[in-house]
C-alpha cells in the first residue's frame, strides 16, 4: 500500500493487521511488531470500545467518523489524540465480509489548535464580561457623590467579578489603640451575621491592608502562618462566616491615604486567582476615587462631578482614534496660541511697567507744579483756564498709562469680596448718564448674592467702558441688557480656557442691539490701540483694558456677534465664598490737611521738590531724603516721625519694602504709604497689591494725596490702639505634643489661646467666642483643616487664617492667609501672626 494516505487492512479470522507506511507515524510504539498480529491484540487497550464498531461493520455495514477521541500511547505514556476515519468491510468471493479497510486521518493538531482557540474565545469573553462588569460599576461608582451608595456598588461588583460567596468594605477608622475598624458596607451576607461581634482588630491578617502595604491573598486562610493570633480567639470567632479563600485590597485617597479596604471571602479554598486580583484592584480604585470626591464635596460643598469622563473618552477614543488625535492636536494648537499670546502679553506688560514709571514720574512733576501753580495766579482766568487746559493732558496721559498697565495685566489690585448686583444697582445713575436718554438699559440679575473676588474700582471701569462701547456701536439709540448669573467652569470648558482655574465663577453679560462685528474684527478687538471708530473717536485701549484686568483678576472674557445682531461681551470673574464687607469701605476724612510731621523719599529731584511743597500747602511738617540709605539715617538721627512717604523704585542696594521694615522696627507704630507710577514685583505680586500695603499711583492730585494721607494715618492710629492687646487664637492641632508646644509658645508670647483637637471641637468654639487668628494644620481626623477655614471665613471673612503644616503648599482663601511650614519655632509663628497685618489682630474686636 504505497498511498500517502494512511491506511490498514484487518483480513482474515484472526483479523491480521496490516498497514501501510503511512500509518507508522501513527503508533510508533507498536510498529513494526503489530503487523500480521490479530488485530484484537494490537489494540486491546481500546477494544472493549472499538471491538462493537468492528464487529458492525464484519457484519456488512461501512461507517465514517469525524475527530474520534482514540488515546494512543505514545512515548511510553498515554496521549490524547484524535482521528477521522472510515471502516469498510472487504469481502471475499462469496461476498461475506472477511475483513475490513480503514483509510485514517490523525487530526489532533487540529483539533487542540480548535480547542485552544475555543478557550481563548472563552478567556476573551470572560475579560470583557468582566471588563463591562468593571466598566459599569466604575460609572456607577464615579458618578455616585454618596458615600454609601458607591462603595456598596463597589463591593457588589467585587462579589460579582470573583465569584466570592461575600465581601465587605471596612472603613479605616482606628482608635489610639489600633483596635477599630467600620463596618461600611456588605454584599451576600446580612449585615446581622456581623452584629453579634465587635469590630475587627488589628491583626496580622487586616493590618497590612489598612497600613496600605499591598494586596493580602490567601488560598486557604486556615493554613495561613499570620492566621489565628488575634487573641481571645484562635481564628475566627464561634459563629462567624465560613471563610477559607481569602482576598483584601487597600482603598487610598489621592493623598496616599489608606481609607480602608475591600475584603472577600468564601468558604472553599483556592477561589481567587490573578484575575480576581486585577479586578479588585480596578474596583479599589474607582472606589478610592468616588470616596474622595463625596467626602470633599459633602465637607467643602462645591461641585465635584468631573470625574465621569473617563468611561465615555475611552469609548470615544476606541470608536474614533482619528477624531481623538485631531481634537489633541486642536488643543495643542490652541496651547500653543494661548502661549504665544501669553508671551506677547508679557513682553507688553514689561515694556509698559517700564514705560509707565518714568512716564508716571514726569507726570508728577508737571502735574504737582501746575496744581502749586495754579494757586499762585489764583483770580487770573487766563492763567487759570490755561493751567486747568495742562491738568486735563497731564490726566489723559496718566489715563493713557493706566489702561496700558490694565492691558499689560501690570496695574496694581486691591480685590476684595464684592457683591457683583449691589454695585450694578450704585452704578445705575452713572450708566444712564453715560449712554444716554436714547439707550434703554435692562439689568437681570441672578437670584441671591453674586459675590466676586476683584478690585471693585476696576469693575465698575470695566463695565462703563463695556456700556460707552456699545453706545457707540448702537451710534446712541438702542437698548443695553446687563445679566449677572453664576456659572462654573467644569473639566470639558476648562479645556477650552486651560488658563482658568476649575471652579465657581460670576458671569457680567453685556448685550447691545447695534452694528455686531464680523469674525475679522472680533479676532483683534482686545488688541491695544485697534478700533475701528472714526480719528478722535477713541484710542482702541478701552477693550484691552477690561481684557487686562479681567485676566489678571483670574477671569475669562469671551465675545459673541455677528453683523446686523448685535454684540455680547461676557465676563468671567472668581465668585467669592465670602460676604461683601460693605461696613469696611473706606469713608473719605472729614479734614484734609494735617499736621504731622512726614518723611519724603523720593529719589528724583524735580519730583521730590514739587512733593515737599505740595505736602507743606497741606500743612505737614516735612522731611525729605533722595535715597532710602538717607531715609535711614534721617530716622536714626532721631527725628519724630508719623508717616513714611516713600517712591517704590528706588536706587541703591537696599529697596523700599526694606526701608519701610527697618523704618517700622525702629518707630513702631509709624504709618506707610508708597507711591509709584508702576511698582510690580516690589509691593505688588501676581497683579495683588501686598496685604497691608498702602499706595497711591503716579501722577496723583493735591487732593488725592490730602485724602490718601488722612486715611492712612487714620488706620494707622487704628491699628496701633488694636495691637495695644495680642490677637486672640484659635489653634487646631490633632497631635498632642505639637498642640501643647504651641498653646505654650503663643502664651508666652502675651496672646489668649483656645486649643482643640478637632475641626469639629473648633467649630464649636468658633460659635461661642470671637478670634483674631486661626492657626490649623491641614491634615485632621474627619473635616481637614482646609475645609475649617472656608466654613469659619465665611462666617468671619476678617479672619486671619494661618496653615501650620508640612505641605509646601495649599490652596488660597480671599482675604489674609499665611503659610507656616513645620517644625517652626516661636520667632516663625511670630513672623506668621505678624504677616496678617494688623487687621487680622484686631479682626473681632469693636472699634475704640
Amino acid at each position: 500500500m504505497a498511498s500517502r494516505d494512511a491506511m490498514y487492512v484487518a483480513w482474515g479470522p484472526d483479523l491480521a493487521f496490516i498497514y501501510n507506511d503511512a500509518y507508522v507515524p501513527i503508533f510508533p510504539d507498536r510498529h513494526p511488531t503489530a503487523l500480521g498480529r490479530p488485530f484484537g491484540d494490537v489494540w486491546s487497550d481500546i477494544w472493549p470500545r472499538f471491538g462493537i464498531v468492528v464487529n458492525r461493520v464484519l457484519a456488512g455495514e461501512s461507517m465514517r467518523f469525524e475527530e474520534d477521541h482514540i488515546p494512543m500511547l505514545r512515548g511510553g505514556r498515554l496521549q490524547d489524540a484524535w482521528f477521522t476515519y472510515s471502516l469498510t468491510p472487504l469481502r471475499d468471493d462469496t461476498g461475506a465480509a472477511q475483513g475490513l479497510l480503514c483509510v485514517t486521518r490523525e487530526v489532533t493538531d487540529a483539533v487542540l489548535t480548535r480547542r485552544r482557540e475555543e478557550a481563548a474565545t472563552a478567556a476573551l469573553q470572560a475579560r470583557t464580561e468582566a471588563l463591562s462588569i468593571v466598566n459599569e460599576a466604575g460609572a456607577k461608582i464615579t458618578a455616585e457623590l454618596d458615600i454609601e451608595r458607591a462603595v456598596q456598588v463597589a463591593v457588589d461588583a467585587s462579589v460579582e467579578l470573583t465569584e466570592a460567596e461575600f465581601g465587605a468594605f471596612f472603613y479605616n477608622t482606628v482608635d489610639a489603640a489600633g483596635e477599630s475598624y467600620m463596618l461600611y458596607a456588605l454584599a451576600g451576607a446580612d449585615r446581622n451575621a456581623f452584629s453579634r461581634f465587635p469590630h475587627p482588630r488589628n491583626t496580622d491578617i487586616f493590618a497590612p491592608t489598612f497600613r496600605g502595604e499591598g494586596i493580602v491573598r490567601s488560598n486557604d486562610i486556615t493554613q495561613d502562618p499570620r492566621y489565628g493570633r488575634n487573641l481571645p480567639h484562635s481564628g475566627m470567632p464561634v459563629g462567624h462566616l465560613p471563610v477559607r479563600s481569602y482576598l483584601a485590597v487597600p482603598v487610598r485617597s489621592r493623598t496616599g491615604d489608606v481609607l480602608g479596604g475591600i475584603l472577600l471571602g468564601h468558604p472553599e479554598a483556592g477561589r481567587f486567582d490573578d484575575a480576581s486580583e486585577a479586578s479588585l484592584v480596578s474596583l479599589a480604585g474607582q472606589a478610592a476615587v468616588a470616596i474622595d470626591n463625596a467626602r470633599l464635596l459633602q465637607s467643602a460643598e462645591r461641585e465635584l462631578r468631573h470625574r465621569r469622563r473617563a468611561e465615555e473618552q475611552l469609548r470615544q477614543l476606541n470608536e474614533n482614534l482619528e477624531a481623538r488625535v485631531a481634537q489633541e492636536i486642536a488643543e495643542r494648537q490652541q496651547a500653543e496660541r494661548a502661549l504665544q499670546q501669553a508671551q506677547k502679553m508679557e513682553v507688553i506688560g514689561q515694556l509698559t511697567g517700564g514705560v509707565a514709571h518714568d512716564f508716571n514720574n514726569l507726570l508728577q512733576v508737571v502735574s504737582g507744579n501746575l496744581q502749586l501753580l495754579n494757586k499762585d495766579v489764583a483770580g487770573n482766568a487766563r492763567a487759570e483756564r490755561r493751567i486747568i487746559n495742562a491738568l486735563a493732558g497731564v490726566e489723559r496721559g496718566a489715563k493713557l498709562a493706566s489702561q496700558l498697565l490694565a492691558f499689560g495685566r501690570r496695574q496694581a489690585l486691591e480685590p476684595k469680596p464684592v457683591d457683583l448686583g449691589r454695585l450694578l444697582t450704585g452704578m445705575d445713575d452713572l450708566l444712564r448718564r453715560s449712554v444716554g436718554e436714547a439707550v434703554s438699559i435692562e439689568t437681570v440679575l441672578a437670584d441671591g448674592p453674586c459675590t466676586i473676588f476683584a478690585d471693585p474700582v476696576q469693575v465698575e471701569n470695566a463695565v462703563l467702558n463695556l456700556a460707552i462701547n456699545a453706545r457707540d456701536a448702537m451710534e446712541g439709540s438702542g437698548r443695553l441688557t446687563i445679566s449677572v448669573a453664576v456659572a462654573t467652569l467644569d473639566e470639558p470648558a476648562r479645556r477650552l480656557h486651560p488658563e482658568m482655574a476649575l471652579g465657581p465663577y460670576v458671569s457680567l453679560a453685556i448685550t447691545d442691539t447695534g452694528c455686531g462685528m464680523d469674525a475679522e474684527v472680533m479676532s483683534h478687538v482686545f488688541e491695544p490701540f485697534y478700533t475701528t471708530k472714526a480719528e478722535g473717536k477713541g484710542t482702541g485701549l478701552g477693550l484691552s483694558m477690561v481684557y487686562g484686568f479681567v485676566r489678571q483678576s483670574g477671569g475669562h472674557v469671551a465675545i459673541d456677534s455677528a453683523i446686523g445682531r448685535g454684540t455680547t461681551v461676557t465676563l468671567f470673574l472668581p465668585r467669592s465664598e465670602c460676604a461683601e464687607d460693605v461696613a469696611g469701605t473706606d469713608h473719605q476724612p472729614d479734614a484734609v490737611h494735617g499736621a504731622e510731621t512726614i518723611l519724603a523719599v523720593e529719589d528724583d529731584p524735580e519730583v521730590r521738590l514739587t512733593v515737599v511743597e505740595m505736602l507743606k500747602d497741606l500743612g505737614y511738617d516735612v522731611l525729605a531724603a533722595d535715597s532710602a540709605e538717607s531715609a535711614l539715617a534721617v530716622i536714626d538721627g532721631g527725628a519724630a516721625i508719623d508717616l513714611l512717604f516713600t517712591d517704590v523704585v528706588m536706587p541703591g542696594d537696599l529697596r523700599s519694602t526694606e526701608l519701610a521694615e527697618r523704618a517700622r522696627a525702629a518707630l513702631p507704630g509709624l504709618a506707610v504709604l508708597f507711591t509709584s507710577g508702576y511698582a510690580e514685583d516690589v509691593i505688588v505680586h501676581d497683579g495683588r497689591l501686598d496685604a497691608g500695603v498702602e499706595l497711591l499711583s503716579k501722577p496723583y492730585t493735591e487732593a488725592a494725596l490730602a485724602t490718601k494721607l488722612r486715611q492712612v494715618l487714620a488706620r494707622a492710629a487704628s491699628a496701633n490702639a488694636a495691637a495695644a492687646e495680642p490677637p486672640s487664637i484659635l489653634l487646631v492641632e490633632d497631635e498632642a505634643i505639637i498642640r501643647m508646644s504651641t498653646t505654650e509658645l503663643l502664651q508666652d508670647a502675651g496672646h489668649r489661646v483656645t486649643a482643640c483637637a478637632s475641626a469639629e471641637e473648633a467649630r464649636g468654639e468658633l460659635a461661642r467666642g470671637p478670634f483674631d487668628i486661626l492657626v490649623t494644620d491641614v491634615s485632621l481626623p474627619g473635616e481637614s483643616g482646609l475645609e475649617l477655614a472656608v466654613e469659619a471665613r465665611r462666617l468671619r471673612p476678617e479672619l486671619g487664617v494661618i496653615f501650620a503644616t508640612g505641605k509646601d503648599s495649599v490652596p488660597a482663601l480671599d482675604g489674609g492667609t499665611v503659610l507656616l511650614r513645620k517644625p517652626y519655632d516661636a520667632a516663625q509663628l511670630a513672623e506668621a501672626i505678624r504677616r496678617l497685618g494688623p487687621a487680622a489682630a484686631a479682626a473681632s474686636r469693636p472699634s475704640p
